[in-house]
C-alpha cells in the first residue's frame, strides 16, 4: 500500500509539471507564432485568456457539481487530455496550414481543461494521502510546479536557440513525454477517497460561511501577486530596464521560478505557522514590486523581480493550506472554489497591468510626464503597471493579518479547553 501511495504521489508531481508545460509553452512561443504565421499580438494574448478562462470554467463546474463525477477516473484522464491537447497544438499546422490559429486555440482549450482538472483535483489527492505533515506535502506539490516552470523555460530556450523556431512542433511534441509518464504512474493505482458534497445544496451551505470567502480572497490576491510578475517580468525587464530579451527570459522568468520553487521547498522542509508566512510574503512582495517599479537600475530591477518569486511562493499553496485546515470536510468543493479564486486573480492581475500600461502609453498628459522624467511612454506605462500590480500584495497583507488573527484566536481557545 505504501508503494502504491508513493506512485500516486509521484504521478501527482508529474501532473504538476504538465501544468507548468501548459501554462508556459504558449508565452515562450509567442514571437515564433508572430514571425512564422503572422499571428497578431492581440490574438496571441487571447491564447493566455483562453487558457485561464477554460481553467476557471472547470473550477466552477467542480465547485458545485463534483458529486456528479467519478473523481478517480477523472483524475486519471488528466494526462490523456494533456497529450491530446499538445498533439493537436503541434500537428494542426502540418495538416491545416491555412488555419494555424484555429489549431492553437483548440489545442489550448483541450490542454487547459486538463490543467483546470489538475488544479482542482491533484491537491485533494495529495491531501487525502496519509502523511505525518500534510502542510509540507502540499507545499512540496506546489514547489514541483515552480521547478517545472524552470524546466520548461530552460528546455524551450535551449531548443529555440540551437534547433530553431521553425521546428517548434518538435518542442511541443517532446513535452508529451511528461503526461505520458503521469499516465503510466497512475495506471493500476487506487486513489484515496476524497470527499465531495452529496448534492449541490451541500456545496451552497459552505458558501454561507464568511471564512470561505476570506480564503477565496486570500488566494485571489495571492494568485494575482504571483502571476502578474510571472507574466510581466520578462517584458518589463526588456522594455522598461533595457535588458535583452534572452537575458530577460533566463534571468527574469527562470530566476523568478527558481525563487518560487526555493520558497516552497524550504517551507516543505522547515515551514510552520503558515498565516505568519503569508503576511511576511505579502509584505516582501509589496516591497519588491515597488523597488522594481521605482528604481531604474537594471540589476536591482532584475533582483527585485526574481525575489518577488520567493516572497509570493507560499501565497497560493499557503491559502490552500489555510482553507483545507479550516474546512476539513469540504474536500473537492473547497479546492475547486480556491482554484477558481486563484485563477481569477491570475487572470485579472496581468490583464490589469496591461490595460494600465496601454493607457499610460497613449495618454497625452502621461506621455508629457514621461518625457519630463526622461522615459519613453512604454517605460512609464510598464512602471505604472508594476505599481498597480503592487496593490495586490499590499491589500493581501490585511487579508492575511485577519487570517493570522483568526488562527491565534483558535489556538488560544484550544489551549484554554
Amino acid at each position: 500500500m505504501a508503494i502504491q501511495a508513493k506512485r500516486v504521489k509521484y504521478a501527482c508531481y508529474s501532473v504538476n509539471v504538465c501544468m507548468a508545460v501548459v501554462g508556459n509553452l504558449s508565452p515562450v512561443l509567442f514571437l515564433t507564432f508572430h514571425n512564422l504565421y503572422k499571428v497578431s499580438y492581440s490574438l496571441l494574448g487571447l491564447l493566455v485568456l483562453i487558457n485561464f478562462s477554460t481553467q476557471l470554467i472547470i473550477d466552477l463546474i467542480f465547485s458545485f457539481f463534483s458529486h456528479k463525477f467519478n473523481i478517480p477516473k477523472t483524475v486519471k484522464t488528466i494526462p490523456v487530455l494533456t497529450i491530446i491537447g499538445l498533439c493537436v497544438y503541434a500537428l494542426w499546422p502540418y495538416v491545416f496550414s491555412q488555419s494555424v490559429y484555429v489549431g492553437l486555440v483548440i489545442g489550448t482549450i483541450i490542454f487547459s481543461a486538463s490543467s483546470g482538472l489538475a488544479e482542482v483535483l491533484i491537491s485533494p489527492v495529495i491531501a487525502a494521502l496519509p502523511s505525518d505533515n500534510p502542510d509540507a506535502e502540499m507545499s512540496k506539490l506546489h514547489s514541483i510546479y515552480a521547478w517545472g516552470v524552470v524546466f520548461v523555460v530552460a528546455v524551450c530556450t535551449l531548443f529555440l536557440l540551437f534547433i530553431g523556431n521553425e521546428h517548434w512542433q518538435w518542442l511541443a511534441l517532446s513535452f508529451v513525454l511528461v503526461p505520458l509518464l503521469s499516465g503510466i504512474l497512475f495506471f493500476g493505482t487506487e486513489l484515496p477517497k476524497m470527499q465531495t458534497p452529496e448534492k449541490t445544496s451541500g456545496a451552497l451551505a459552505f458558501l454561507k460561511d464568511k471564512g470561505l470567502w476570506l480564503c477565496v480572497a486570500a488566494i485571489f490576491l495571492g494568485g494575482a501577486s504571483e502571476c502578474t510578475m510571472a507574466q510581466w517580468c520578462s517584458g518589463y525587464l526588456e522594455q522598461a530596464l533595457g535588458i535583452p530579451k534572452i537575458w530577460g527570459d533566463i534571468f527574469g522568468v527562470a530566476l523568478f521560478a527558481v525563487a518560487l520553487g526555493l520558497g516552497r521547498s524550504l517551507y516543505a522542509k522547515y515551514g510552520k505557522n503558515i498565516a505568519k508566512v503569508l503576511c511576511l510574503g505579502a509584505v516582501g512582495a509589496t516591497v519588491c514590486y515597488l523597488t522594481a517599479a521605482v528604481l531604474n537600475v537594471p540589476v536591482v530591477g532584475l533582483l527585485a523581480c526574481a525575489l518577488t518569486g520567493f516572497c509570493v511562493s507560499m501565497l497560493w499553496p499557503g491559502s490552500l493550506i489555510v482553507a483545507s485546515d479550516r474546512f476539513p470536510t469540504g474536500g473537492v468543493f473547497i479546492f475547486a472554489m480556491m482554484a477558481a479564486g486563484g485563477d481569477l486573480g491570475a487572470s485579472v492581475g496581468p490583464q490589469l497591468v496591461g490595460v494600465v500600461a496601454d493607457f499610460a502609453a497613449t495618454n497625452s498628459a502621461l506621455i508629457a510626464f514621461a518625457e519630463s522624467m526622461s522615459l519613453t511612454p512604454d517605460q512609464l506605462g510598464l512602471k505604472l503597471g508594476m505599481l498597480v500590480g503592487m496593490l495586490f500584495p499590499l491589500i493581501a497583507i490585511f487579508v492575511y493579518l485577519k487570517i493570522w488573527k483568526g488562527k491565534k484566536s483558535t489556538v488560544l481557545e484550544e489551549s484554554n479547553n
